[in-house]
């Protein structure tokens, strides 16, 4: 340990390495806050190439750092060889950080095993449950400073049982203190609803108390939220709360940022209302003038001039989705809008074109059966009410997911008048990526990129309380703890 907080000393940055990557949300924010991405580990190859190209672009051992591997199959050793990382394995990396695969966790994951196997056990079962033992042998084995977890808040309610906590009692044996929390992106100056749990932990060599950042703005979150949140709570005592700390929110604090606060310099998109836009392979690198000149907010100037990811005078990965049976409907509906409002407002437009067209399912069966299915969603109202919702301009967005690599209804764009969902850069606008952050692969490898990563902005917030925790904890002599 005294190595590392030698080299912190002499003002060297922070060496982060990066489990379950991505393709480096959580990298990018620590980037910003003046830390060095060592390397990182990732499975999805789309996504480690992303990640190897906005941090380790034109390095010597790029395809090294572009390879994907599983977390299962390498050991730190074998990163560290692949990446010539060479001196003592326990002195190179003073921070880890990650998020271990959240569909084990989530309740819609587990309703999905529930479906294949017939069990409603089954998800007890899944093998990505276990996957964070596989981040603690790396914390056993390298001893950094400090870490950072990411996941779902259902990890709180796994099954009756709090993973977290679990987490904090091998931390702990290795010589850890650590805190959690659950934080939600809006009350942070993020243009989106995104609750995720958050654990620090932070070596015994430094002092000092672990704090999560402090909200900067308000909002009553949507009933389905909080709703999600209790269930998270349900088995945790907040008056004897273990390693779980409370979020304390503000009424008073601004409003958060909107949807259209984020995304309203960004190109118009039209195309796909002509013959123009084809389907096939959509390609993320043309680029596109901005809307307007100049950002109109901070939030635009910030997703402009981040550092190091500065966009010129336009934007590429403008593409969306080719859906013309939708567009129709997407005009019709209003703000907030979901599935079974989509689909009330598509009869009255079937109404309007059988009326139109003198056309009953009396007098003309067949011709009534494909007008229908040209206009009416095939979806299940009951089944599927949530999977189509449009977004409102003066809210935030609510939370992309990583199906939007399958499909973007959740995410209908405000405009009416562009009628679609949303495209790979708005996506990346309401994650926080900057606008000069690549994304490998076509579109729907991009899409899902970002619906699984955190958020960098949060990140940036996180990162700079560890290291303030870092550099105050600092005491002036060493102790000599022995990791287990």
């Amino acid at each position: 340990m005294q190595l590392k907080i030698d080299r912190f000393r002499n003002g060297d940055g922070l060496r982060v390495l990066d489990l379950f990557s991505g393709c480096g949300g959580l990298s990018l924010g620590f980037r910003k806050a003046g830390c060095e991405i060592i390397g990182n580990v990732e499975l999805d190859q789309e996504a480690a190439r992303s990640h190897a190209l906005n941090f380790h672009k034109g390095h010597k051992l790029f395809e090294q750092y572009a390879k994907s591997r599983n977390i299962e199959d390498t050991s730190p050793a074998d990163l560290f060889r692949d990446l010539e990382i060479t001196g003592p394995i326990d002195q190179q990396i003073d921070i880890i950080i990650g998020g271990p695969p959240c569909q084990a966790f989530t309740r819609i994951g587990r309703a999905k095993l529930r479906e294949i196997n017939g069990d409603a056990q089954a998800f007890l079962n899944d093998s990505r449950s276990q996957l964070y033992r596989r981040y603690l042998e790396y914390v056993r084995v390298l001893r950094p400073m400090a870490i950072l977890m990411e996941n779902v808040p259902d990890m709180l309610n796994y099954g009756g049982t709090n993973i977290a906590e679990f987490v904090c009692h091998d931390l702990e044996q290795y010589g850890y203190h650590c805190k959690y929390t659950l934080l939600n992106t809006a009350f942070f100056g993020l243009p989106q609803m995104r609750e995720r749990m958050f654990l620090i932990a932070v070596h015994n060599t430094f002092q000092g108390e672990i704090s999560f950042p402090a909200p900067t703005r308000y909002i009553e979150l949507p009933r389905g939220y909080n709703g999600s949140r209790n269930v998270a709570l349900k088995h945790i005592d907040l008056n004897n709360p273990g390693h779980f700390e409370a979020l304390q929110l503000d009424a008073n604090l601004p409003a958060p940022v909107s949807a259209e606060e984020a995304l309203s310099d960004l190109p118009i998109i039209m195309e796909h209302l002509t013959s123009k836009m084809k389907r096939g392979i959509k390609k993320l690198n043309t680029d596109r003038a901005y809307l307007l000149s100049d950002p109109a907010n901070n939030y635009q100037h910030l997703m402009r001039n981040w550092p190091g990811y500065q966009a010129s005078t336009g934007v590429t990965a403008n593409v969306t989705r080719i859906l013309p049976r939708d567009y129709q409907i997407f005009r019709i509906m209003e703000p907030g809008d979901q599935y079974p409002q989509a689909i009330e407002r598509a009869e009255r437009l079937l109404a309007a074109k059988l009326l139109e067209m003198n056309i009953t399912a009396d007098n003309d069966p067949e011709v009534h059966k494909q007008i229908r299915k040209s206009i009416i969603p095939p979806y299940d109202v009951g089944k599927f009410p949530n999977k189509w919702r449009k977004m409102e301009s003066n809210q935030p967005a609510r939370t992309l997911m990583a199906h939007l690599g399958k499909d973007c209804y959740s995410h209908i764009h405000y405009d009416s008048d562009q009628a679609r969902t949303i495209t790979v850069r708005e996506a990346a606008r309401l994650q926080s990526f900057p606008d000069g952050f690549e994304f490998s692969g076509a579109m729907n490898a991009a899409f899902r990129q970002i619906g699984n990563a955190v958020p960098p902005l949060m990140a940036e917030k996180l990162a700079d309380k560890i290291i303030n925790l870092i550099r105050t904890g600092i005491p002036c002599q060493i102790p000599n703890f022995q990791m287990m």
